[in-house]
């Protein structure tokens, strides 16, 4: 079973969503190659919390596909989508709040840097 098999959107969902995207046969200028495998990416991003370097090929380049989510979330586009579908119990995966998130350790608020250790001008212990 590759990664393909276990795609996250269906059709019903895939109709709901594309009406809200850019980059398709509608709009002018050039166009995403796949924007269902595009959106398919960013949820593999969202659901695994991996970082983008570690996207699988079969979603495009890496770099690519994180221009691209930048692009659109400046535009708003994931904006839209999220509104469209918050009413929909069958898209609550895709809603990701503060709240869930864990910080790693190393993202505690600590000084860059890390601890210095020095010598302490204390006598030694005879």
């Amino acid at each position: 079973m590759g990664i393909v098999d276990r795609l996250v959107l269906n059709d019903a969902q895939w109709e709901r969503i594309s009406a809200h995207i850019i980059g398709d046969e509608r709009t002018r200028g050039t166009s995403g190659r796949d924007n269902r495998m595009f959106v398919e990416g960013v949820l593999w991003i969202v659901r695994t919390g991996s970082p983008w370097r570690d996207l699988p090929e079969v979603f495009g380049e890496w770099n690519s596909v994180f221009r691209r989510f930048s692009r659109w979330s400046q535009k708003g586009v994931w904006r839209r989508i999220f509104e469209a579908t918050s009413d929909d119990p069958d898209f609550e995966y895709l809603i990701v709040d503060s709240t869930i998130i864990r910080a790693h350790q190393h993202a505690a608020g600590a000084k860059k840097g890390g601890l210095k250790i020095r010598p302490s001008d204390a006598p030694a212990a005879a």
